[in-house]
C-alpha cells in the first residue's frame, strides 16, 4: 500500500514539473513577479496568503519539490513563487481541466467564481486584447470581450477583502497573483489589427507575428524575456527577480485599468518596432530590440510585483 503511494505522488510530482504550455510571461517571470511582491508584502498578509494557499489542490505538490533542508523561511516564499503559475499549469492538456477558447462563451461559465470544484480553464481571464491599428485598417471588426484579466482582477479583489470562504479566497488568491502579472505583459493588454489576411479581428496579442529568434513567435518571445524554465525552477526566478530595477513612483497606482493601459501603450510604443514590420513576419530581432525589451520587461515585472503587493497588503484581511 505504501509502495502504491509514493508510486502515486512521484508520478503527480512527474506530471506537474512536466507541464510546460505557451503562457503570459512563463514561469519564470510569473515566479520574478510573486518573489518581488513577496519582499513587500507585511508579515500578517504573508502569513494569511500561506494559510489560503494551503488548501490549493497543488500545495502538497509544491511542498514536495522543495529541496530538503530549506529554511522555513524560504519554503513559504518558495510556495508563493509557485502558486502564482497554477493558472497557467491547468491549461496543459493533462491538468484534468475542462479547455476552453480564447474567447469567453456567452454562458455563467465565463464568469462563475465558485473556487477550486470549478474545473474550467478560463483562458480567456488571462488577457484584454485591446485592438488598434498602425496602417489604417478598421478596427470596426475587432472587439475586447469580456470578462478578461481586467475584470477579473476586480472581481477577485473584492473577493478577498470580503467575508467568503476560505477556499474561494484561495481561489481567487492564485488568479489574481497570476493575473497583476499578466496584465503587465504588453502583449496581454493588446492586439494589432492590419490588412494581412485572416487578422481584421487581430494578431491574437502577437502570436501570428512570426520571428527567426527563439520561440519563433513576437508574443512568446516577451513571455520568454526573463529566462526559461519551469515551475520547479522557483530559485531561477529568485535570481531573475534579484536583477529588477526599483518599482518607483508608479508603483503606488492601485487601478488594474491604469496598468492595462501600460501595457497597451507599451506595446505600441516599443514592441511594434523596427525590425518587427507592418506584416506577419518573419522577422529578426537585433540587439538594440533585445536590450530595449529586457529592461522594459523588468521594470514591468517590477511594477506588477510592487503592485501585487500593495493589493493584498490592502485586501488580503
Amino acid at each position: 500500500m505504501k509502495t502504491r503511494l509514493r508510486s502515486a505522488v512521484v508520478f503527480a510530482i512527474c506530471l506537474f514539473i512536466g507541464l510546460s504550455p505557451a503562457n503570459a510571461w512563463n514561469p519564470i517571470g510569473h515566479m520574478a513577479v510573486a518573489y518581488a511582491a513577496w519582499q513587500q508584502m507585511t508579515p500578517a498578509t504573508r502569513q494569511r496568503a500561506l494559510v489560503l494557499l494551503k488548501k490549493n489542490p497543488n500545495y502538497k505538490t509544491w511542498k514536495a519539490i522543495i529541496p530538503a533542508g530549506t529554511t522555513p523561511d524560504d519554503q513559504d516564499l518558495y510556495i508563493f513563487m509557485m502558486a502564482a503559475t497554477w493558472p497557467d499549469q491547468i491549461k496543459a492538456s493533462n491538468s484534468g481541466y475542462k479547455k476552453d477558447a480564447d474567447t469567453p462563451p456567452q454562458t455563467d461559465e465565463a464568469t462563475r467564481n465558485t473556487g477550486y470544484r470549478d474545473k474550467y480553464m478560463h483562458r480567456y481571464w488571462h488577457f484584454i486584447d485591446i485592438p488598434f491599428s498602425t496602417d489604417g485598417s478598421s478596427l470596426s471588426a475587432a472587439s475586447t470581450p469580456t470578462p478578461n484579466a481586467e475584470t477579473q482582477i476586480g472581481i477577485f479583489r473584492q473577493v478577498l477583502a470580503s467575508n467568503a470562504s476560505d477556499p474561494l479566497k484561495s481561489y481567487d488568491l492564485v488568479w489574481i497573483m497570476h493575473l497583476v502579472g499578466d496584465v503587465h505583459q504588453p502583449l496581454h493588454g493588446s492586439t494589432r489589427v492590419t490588412s494581412a489576411p485572416g487578422q481584421q479581428h487581430g494578431d491574437a496579442g502577437g502570436n501570428s507575428v512570426k520571428l527567426t529568434n527563439s520561440p519563433g513567435d513576437l508574443h512568446g518571445y516577451w513571455d520568454n524575456i526573463l529566462g526559461t524554465g519551469e515551475t520547479k525552477d522557483f530559485k531561477k526566478a529568485a535570481k531573475a527577480a534579484q536583477l529588477l530595477p526599483a518599482a518607483g513612483a508608479d508603483a503606488s497606482d492601485a487601478n488594474e485599468a491604469d496598468w492595462v493601459k501600460e501595457s497597451f501603450d507599451r506595446a505600441k510604443s516599443s514592441v511594434y518596432v523596427v525590425p518587427v514590420g507592418a506584416a506577419l513576419g518573419p522577422y529578426t530581432l537585433d540587439e538594440a530590440y533585445s536590450s530595449n525589451s529586457l529592461a522594459i520587461a523588468q521594470q514591468r515585472v517590477a511594477l506588477a510585483g510592487a503592485r501585487l503587493a500593495n493589493l493584498l497588503n490592502e485586501n488580503l484581511k
